[in-house]
């Protein structure tokens, strides 16, 4: 009877007014995505395009493909061949890709395609092309004679997987693993980089996550307790440094902690130290997580003030009135009150940390370095798609903490303000 009555209703141009009000709601969707719309394509050109690019130039390179059709083809037709003893075809058709690299310039991109997983290879391939005109069969022989190391097993191996335009080499790479003559194997301690500065990387950032949160916590307290006029003016002097530039922050750092700074000046000063025996603060990782707590300070103490500032003081003395102490007040009561500001600072640290590059880049030195600087190193020095790969296994890394967050503490807690 009630949707017989609804139906029998009708609005003042006679429509029915169950259809008017979908019309109605369908309208304001509409609205409401036209009104979100900009905010999307921007998420998408500036943010998810970009990752997209990234995730495919890691697995993507044309360098060899592209420049050696005939060897790449005689792959495509032999692919259970053996490295260790290539056929004579394989020489005809590599001699001929040769010649005509150094009649169409690319020898050195195919080299260096090459050279990513076996070191020493563009001279190797410049060398060949420049006599490869002239180079008769049998080509093997004739290769070899020119320089032995075509004769190479991981060679053949590299070029084989070059031939295709999309490889996990890279991730292999960054992975610290090494093309040699019998496969891929684990590189020596020496040529071990890219996973330790992972780790290094992750636990520098936890650490400096670990005293942003020691530092940051007594503070939110003191502004989230404060009266308003007084906690406002200390509030400026936290989102003071969001005011200057990160470049002019981080530089300050160097006139304050070098050897002949300021800290070290005062030191000397004081009695501390003697003037031969100032501090090395600079250009290491000591420089480094001082700059950087220094600049992921504030992204703390918002989020826990955020979440203190809530916090009815009536709790606490109601604690303390039946009998528990200040330090069981603070555990039982105050403290669990903070954690998702605890976990959103704490998480929001740690991401900006994992990724920073100007500070490390600036104040770390060798030995300060983050593998964010190495990326940045491949990206305009070296190898683009290695760049790739690292940049790809570092948001897998993040994107794994980030479920490992959600699973333990529940993504719904996180409270940034």
């Amino acid at each position: 009877m009630a949707e017989a009555a609804t139906e029998l209703l009708t609005t003042a141009d006679g429509r029915p007014l169950k259809a008017a009000l979908a019309a109605a709601q369908s309208r304001a969707k509409r609205r409401a995505f036209l009104l979100v719309l900009p905010l999307l394509l921007f998420v998408f050109l500036t943010f998810l395009v970009p990752i997209g690019y990234m995730l495919k130039r890691s697995v993507e390179h044309d360098g060899f493909a592209a420049s050696a059709p005939a060897l790449d083809a005689w792959f495509a037709e032999n692919a259970g061949f053996d490295p260790a003893s290539p056929p004579e075809e394989a020489f005809a058709a590599l001699v001929q890709d040769l010649a005509r690299m150094q009649t169409e310039k690319t020898t050195g991109i195919a080299g260096a395609r090459i050279n990513y997983t076996v070191p020493g290879t563009i001279s190797l391939f410049k060398k060949a092309a420049r006599e490869a005109a002239d180079l008769v069969p049998p080509y093997k022989e004739a290769l070899v004679a020119v320089d032995p190391g075509w004769a190479r097993p991981a060679l053949w191996r590299a070029m084989a997987s070059a031939s295709t335009v999309y490889t996990t080499e890279f991730y292999k790479v960054a992975s610290d693993r090494k093309l040699t003559d019998d496969g891929w194997a684990r590189g020596g301690d020496k040529e071990r980089i890219y996973l330790y500065l992972f780790v290094k990387t992750f636990l520098i950032s936890g650490l400096i996550t670990l005293i942003c949160l020691v530092l940051a916590f007594p503070i939110a307290h003191l502004l989230a307790t404060l009266p308003l006029a007084k906690s406002s003016l200390l509030m400026i002097l936290v989102l003071l440094p969001f005011w200057t530039s990160l470049l002019v922050r981080t530089t300050a750092w160097i006139a304050l902690l070098q050897e002949q700074g300021i800290v070290n000046d005062l030191l000397v000063g004081l009695g501390v130290i003697g003037d031969d025996g100032r501090l090395t603060m600079m250009y290491n990782m000591t420089g480094t997580i001082v700059a950087m707590t220094h600049v992921l300070l504030p992204f703390m103490i918002l989020p826990l003030y955020s979440v203190m500032r809530v916090i009815p003081p009536s709790y606490a003395r109601a604690a303390r009135s039946l009998g528990a102490t200040s330090w069981t007040t603070f555990r039982r009561v105050y403290l669990p009150q903070t954690l998702p500001g605890i976990a959103a600072g704490s998480l929001l640290v740690f991401i900006l940390a994992v990724g920073y590059y100007i500070t490390p880049a600036l104040v770390g030195g060798a030995d300060g370095q983050l593998i964010s600087n190495l990326i940045a190193f491949h990206m305009s020095k070296s190898n683009w798609s290695l760049a790739a790969a690292i940049a790809a296994m570092l948001l897998a890394a993040i994107l794994v903490l980030y479920w490992l967050y959600d699973q333990l503490i529940g993504i719904d807690r996180l409270k940034l303000g």
